[in-house]
């Protein structure tokens, strides 16, 4: 069993944890922009696979206090690197340091090198690494003298499912559209429509979840290239994924969008994502929008002041917003926005709002279902 740890976009730790307890993780303990949990290399893979929420996976090798160099050196010279990482592996560091003693950042990267190196040294009994092998990156973190040293198990952010190779400016994170697909029961809605669309993360996100369909199957991972993770592992975790997917699950997708450019890379994203089969594009502008079935849910990530728009621009897309987005009944809207004061130019206080984080911008969910 190893130890394992998940951070995420501030604001949907729970929504993560809730998911790593569905796939019957052991020792599950939520905290503050990150989820750990226990597990063998199993585990790992099927989190690196399914998780919709999760940024990355690290392989958690270990943590101290340390409040000199001394300290971190030997603190992470006594850990067992030579179990995970070999002879002609690469090896590079990085990492973070907040509220600490030890408050270089380059320093500790320098000190935490030379620990992994002279460990590895006397473990192979050779002076120089050639790293030219297999990418284990390792990460440390130093919060309040407390370090914790990892190796990314994923490579490129989840986030990166692999179907947006393009993207409209200032699109929406994967991980946060899941979180809001997620939050506003999106996978039960008969419809899901984007009027501001860009490249339709959103709808796609939506749709992912409702199909079932594991968000990290088009894509590869840094621990393909492990030598102690058997290939075999990742093929019984995709071969149970497609098991689990519902290919037949009807959801109607329709965005909206001014720029016929981006209206085709949503359709292009969609078609990669295995789901473009679900959507269905105009170019409109969002004053002409309007609700039509006997229910649905809209989902909008419109360009703001932070964004792309300048302020009063922003506020007079809200405006129109507070307009077309009439109450309906059977119809539910959710809007992402910075702006604090998106509810007074809409025009209507939300029925429920959740703080969420797009990178580090502190967003808020707005949400209208009355």
């Amino acid at each position: 069993m190893m130890t394992f740890c998940c951070p995420c976009l501030f604001g949907i730790e729970g929504i993560l944890g809730d998911e790593l307890r569905r796939m019957d993780l052991k020792n599950l303990r939520v905290q503050t922009g990150r989820v750990l949990f226990d597990g063998d290399w199993d585990a790992m893979v099927r989190v690196n696979l399914c998780s919709r929420y999760a940024e990355r996976v690290g392989l958690v090798m270990g943590s101290f206090r340390a409040v000199t160099f001394e300290e971190l050196f030997q603190g992470v010279k006594a850990l067992p690197w030579e179990e995970l990482i070999g002879p002609k592996d690469r090896f590079p560091v990085k990492g973070w340091s907040l509220n600490s003693a030890l408050h270089s950042v380059p320093d500790c990267q320098a000190i935490v090198k030379k620990a992994v190196v002279e460990r590895l040294k006397s473990c192979y009994g050779i002076g120089w690494f050639e790293e030219s092998g297999a990418l284990y990156q390792i990460q440390f973190t130093i919060m309040k003298d407390e370090v914790t040293v990892l190796v990314d198990t994923s490579g490129a952010g989840l986030h990166k499912r692999g179907w947006r190779a393009n993207a409209g400016e200032a699109p929406i994170r994967e991980t946060l559209a899941a979180a809001i697909a997620d939050l506003t029961r999106a996978r039960l809605a008969e419809q899901v429509c984007d009027p501001c669309c860009g490249s339709g993360t959103l709808l796609i996100e939506a749709a992912l979840a409702a199909r079932r369909i594991a968000p990290g199957r088009g894509r590869r991972f840094a621990f393909q290239h492990w030598s102690r993770v058997p290939a075999a592992l990742l093929e019984r975790e995709l071969d149970a994924a497609r098991e689990r997917e519902l290919p037949d699950r009807d959801i109607a997708l329709w965005g909206g969008d001014i720029d016929e450019a981006c209206l085709r890379l949503a359709e292009e994203n969609a078609k990669k994502a295995g789901v473009g089969d679900c959507l269905g594009v105009d170019l409109q502008d969002l004053k002409e929008f309007r609700p039509s079935g006997p229910t649905g849910l809209v989902l909008c990530n419109p360009p703001y002041g932070e964004r792309l728009l300048d302020r009063q621009r922003a506020e007079e897309l809200y405006r129109v917003m507070g307009r077309v987005f009439v109450p309906k009944p059977g119809w539910s809207y959710a809007v992402i926005t910075a702006d604090e004061t998106f509810e007074q130019h809409f025009g209507r206080p939300a029925d429920k709002r959740r703080k969420l984080y797009n990178g580090m911008l502190k967003c808020q969910l707005y949400t209208y279902y009355k």
